[in-house]
């Protein structure tokens, strides 16, 4: 057996950079595509729709095949790190060249442009993150060494997203500024922004995955493991708990998915006002701090005085909540960004929570199929849940371009103003409609979610304990001679 030595401290921060970088990238791509495409270069909705729900459905089949080509490779360099250099290079080019649409293109030619750079960034964005994610166990000893990587890059990840979220409008606004003609329109400012500005990650993107490539070396041969979609539906089928959480996982990723791609529209067309992106920017910096203390401190907290399920219905619950008054509170027309911030603590922390449940319910049903079917489908199940996340994601995109293309929100009548309040472009039909959108809908996904979680999924603490008894059990008896004898095999 190799022995590793300890990951040291520029190791770990090495692959964190890595997941930092990668998330930026990824929630540029995912929360400001539509934005870019449909509000600022005119794309119809119903094309983006389109374009959006066939590539990432297309990119959710695609992952067990790179899974396989990442799994075949054999190079001086690793089997990981030559596609996560590959991939990131390809991908920060594809990344630019989607958010710096040539302005000559207008009509199918900018359609098929949309089309054609969303669908290859998706590819060659996983040709770099199968990759690296799957390395961890070629240079980590396992258990708490792992597990303590695993938490380390799933939280610089969040960073990542939050980042990118937070800063994007105003840095793109500034940015555009810089680079626009005199007298140029919001709308011609933020196209140049969004191009200088996707650049500037675009870089940061190579050199911290670099930085990562340079530092983690691959201790040993991995036998990566890749499940096929015809697999995962094997798995699925045969194990009715884990098809409880992928319905669950799928209504609650497409509710908050509807709401995310939506809010920078609320906060443009509906609350308005020249300080917009002031605006949002506020609830995106307080939506992501709640997210990541609902992690850190409230799940904790919660789980002290309450099982996993209780809080997986107590979550729910407040995000119904959330988004019910946040519905009340947008009828009144308020423009107080900071009254809003009650119904996002309840949706953001929520967020949280469910992020961490669902991972842990996903885990549990690894072991109740190996009692039911004899056999441990691991790497199936947690394939599964990156496939059904992308598929949500798609979902949820395919139902917010299609609300935007029926509101006609980005009617082009300010041709001529800079600074202008987007809101008095809007009829209140209009805002009414994209607040019910934003909120009824995802109400409904949630509440059937509370109906199907509690009718199918029967794997309570108690449950799970008495399943692990069965597959990994040994008594405490039975424990200490394996770990009496453990030491004179070794030293034979």
């Amino acid at each position: 057996m190799e022995n590793k030595r300890c990951l040291t401290g520029v190791e770990k921060a090495s692959y964190g950079l890595g997941a930092v970088a990668k998330d930026m990238v990824y929630m540029l791509s995912a929360s400001f595509v539509l934005y870019y495409f449909q509000d600022l270069l005119g794309v119809s909705g119903a094309a983006m729709a389109v374009i959006l729900l066939g590539a990432r459905v297309f990119d959710a089949f695609n992952d067990p095949i790179m899974g396989v080509i990442v799994a075949k490779t054999r190079t001086r360099w690793g089997k990981f790190r030559p596609w996560l250099m590959i991939g990131t290079l390809t991908n920060a080019v594809l990344l630019f060249m989607m958010f710096a649409a040539p302005p000559t293109l207008n009509g199918t030619g900018l359609v098929a442009y949309a089309a054609v750079t969303y669908v290859v960034w998706g590819v060659t964005y996983t040709m770099m993150d199968i990759p690296y994610w799957s390395m961890i166990p070629a240079f980590t000893k396992g258990g708490k060494e792992r597990e303590g990587l695993t938490t380390l890059a799933r939280s610089c990840a969040a960073v990542g997203s939050a980042l990118i979220s937070i800063i994007t409008t105003k840095a793109v606004y500034s940015i555009g500024r810089i680079f626009a003609a005199s007298g140029a329109v919001d709308k011609e400012i933020e196209i140049l922004g969004f191009k200088y500005f996707t650049l500037g990650v675009a870089v940061i993107f190579i050199v911290f995955i670099a930085i990562t490539c340079f530092n983690i070396k691959e201790k040993a041969t991995t036998n990566m493991e890749s499940a096929s979609v015809k697999q995962m539906m094997k798995a699925l089928i045969q194990n009715d708990q884990a098809m409880a959480v992928v319905v669950c996982i799928i209504l609650v990723n497409c509710s908050i998915y509807i709401t995310s791609n939506l809010v920078i529209y609320f906060f443009k067309y509906d609350i308005g006002g020249i300080v917009w992106r002031d605006d949002y920017t506020k609830f995106t910096l307080f939506g992501g701090a709640i997210q990541t203390l609902a992690i850190m401190a409230l799940y904790p907290i919660l789980r002290k005085f309450f099982n996993s399920i209780k809080i997986y219905f107590i979550s729910l619950g407040m995000a119904i909540v959330g988004y019910a008054s946040l519905l009340m509170m947008a009828s009144t027309s308020i423009k107080n960004v900071y009254i809003l911030f009650i119904p996002g603590f309840c949706i953001f922390a929520a967020n949280g929570m469910l992020s961490v449940l669902t991972t842990v319910f996903l885990a549990n049903t690894v072991d109740y199929g190996e009692l039911k079917n004899h056999r441990r489908d691991e790497s199936v199940i947690f394939s599964m849940q990156t496939f059904v996340v992308k598929l949500a994601s798609g979902i949820s995109a395919f139902i917010a371009a299609m609300a935007l293309q029926f509101l006609n929100l980005s009617k082009d009548t300010d041709a001529a103003q800079k600074a202008v309040d987007y809101s008095l472009n809007v009829t209140l039909n209009q805002k009414m409609s994209l607040r019910m959108i934003m909120t009824l809908i995802p109400m409904a996904g949630l509440f059937f979610a509370i109906v199907w979680f509690k009718k199918k999924y029967i794997l309570t603490d108690e449950k799970v304990e008495e399943i692990a008894q069965k597959v990994h059990g040994l008594s405490n008896a039975e424990e200490e001679a394996v770990q009496d004898v453990t030491p004179a095999v070794e030293a034979e």
